[in-house]
């Protein structure tokens, strides 16, 4: 698919707000900061303002669950499966959801599966509060809050199309990837300080509280019904199939999803972070390699989302992602080759600012390369993308880890992205032509 091929947003979709606010041309350290201009947008802003709230609260969970999980049972085994507990239902509700979305008004979706997060938040505290120590319970809400989620995330990303115009969704998904990106950093050191304070149950209990904030935001969004008048349409499995059957006949869509497969299947190498932090940096102390190599990607994106209006203007998304791919996969395999933790950590960090410019643009295509009644789904398709990459990832650098050595395993991994992301632009023109 060229750019003959993509479809404009709808007119009067994505500027519920009025017209495009005029603006000066960004000069001097401006024309570096992160784009802001989505945030002029009442209704953008409301949306961007509630997943602030979410990116840290979600995260309070994210670890509270595995720690109470370990806490009774004293086994990761337990954890790991716990993972996988939240990991079957996310992907399969992701699916349908993105279908849902295509069918109903996304703002009440939203309303519903927040107001589904917010409870199992609160049944997570109040088993946490009765002293429940049962793995069963716990490992059915986690699937059924991720079950929530997986049902949200298509709705409340597709969304963004219909409150932002074309030539600002770039900077749209900038703005959201780097509050999550943030949450990544900054939930987790927030859970392991409160933990001690607060306790398992409180904790639960703040990100309850802040999914209240959550809904309110998205109760004031504005109606966003399908364009179509089509709300009576099904949200089966033919209508989750012909997803896919979109997906393989629009050749821009099918790269968009392999780019991110290829960077994160064979690229990202953090099941091997507590080896190299035990063996090949040892010597600058295991905790802090380990905290160090964890933290480093999610804090090269936030870097990458903060100086964003470097990128979030650029016209030729599809070679944006090629070499933010390109760019990832050099990133990871100079990480192989190094042996000072203070040179691994600044590839790790340019690793993330180019999964940044990655998630922006692979997110600007398929918000702007789809038609509004499938995006729904495509969105559906990104989440278990993005959610299952990483999880094979693990498998397959655990096993190479194992077989080869962990430095071996990255610097390999990290060149096989380059020449496969190279071979795929090479044979496949359709994503280096698409732009907006």
């Amino acid at each position: 698919m060229d750019t003959s091929e993509s479809s404009s947003t709808a007119p009067g979709t994505a500027d519920d707000d009025g017209p495009s606010p005029q603006e000066a041309p960004r000069r001097g350290w401006r024309r570096w900061a992160m784009d802001t201009r989505p945030l002029r947008r009442p209704a953008y802003r409301r949306l961007w303002s509630s997943t602030i709230v979410t990116a840290v609260g979600s995260q309070l969970t994210a670890v509270a669950v595995p720690k109470q999980i370990y806490d009774i049972t004293g086994s990761s085994a337990w954890v790991g499966y716990a993972s996988l507990a939240g990991l079957v239902p996310m992907v399969a509700f992701a699916l349908w959801g993105g279908a849902v979305a295509d069918t109903m008004d996304r703002r009440r979706l939203l309303l519903i599966t927040n107001t589904g997060i917010a409870v199992t938040s609160v049944l997570f505290w109040l088993q946490a509060a009765a002293g429940l120590d049962n793995v069963a319970v716990l490992m059915v809400l986690l699937a059924a809050q991720q079950a929530f989620f997986g049902l949200n995330a298509p709705a409340r990303t597709a969304s963004i199309a219909r409150l932002v115009p074309a030539q600002e969704l770039a900077a749209a998904n900038a703005l959201g990837s780097t509050v999550m990106q943030t949450g990544l950093v900054a939930g987790p050191l927030l859970a392991g300080a409160l933990i001690p304070v607060i306790g398992l149950p409180e904790l639960y209990l703040v990100d309850a509280l802040a999914l209240c904030v959550t809904l309110w935001a998205v109760y004031r969004l504005p109606a966003l019904p399908p364009l179509d008048g089509s709300a009576a349409r099904r949200a089966g499995i033919r209508e989750i199939a012909e997803g896919f059957r979109y997906i393989s006949r629009h050749k821009v869509l099918l790269l968009s999803f392999l780019a991110d497969i290829v960077a994160m299947v064979f690229g990202m190498p953090r099941a091997l972070f507590p080896q190299l932090a035990a063996q090949t940096y040892a010597s600058y102390g295991e905790g802090l390699a380990l905290g160090l190599l964890f933290a480093a990607i999610p804090i090269g994106a936030v870097l990458g989302g903060l100086f964003s209006g470097t990128f979030s203007r650029a016209r030729r998304h599809g070679w944006m992602v090629i070499g933010a791919v390109v760019a990832w996969g050099a990133a990871i395999a100079a990480f192989g080759l190094s042996g000072s933790l203070w040179f691994a950590v600044v590839f790790l960090a340019v690793a993330g600012v180019a999964d940044m410019v990655s998630m922006v643009f692979r997110g600007a295509i398929l918000l702007s390369a789809v038609t509004d009644e499938m995006r729904g789904r495509m969105q559906g398709v990104f989440t278990v993308v993005v959610a299952g990459g990483p999880r094979l990832a693990d498998v397959l650098h655990g096993t190479a880890g194992a077989a080869f050595g962990p430095r071996t395993a990255v610097t390999g991994g990290g060149l096989l992205v380059v020449a496969v992301m190279l071979a795929l632009t090479a044979a496949a023109p359709a994503l280096r032509r698409y732009r907006i």
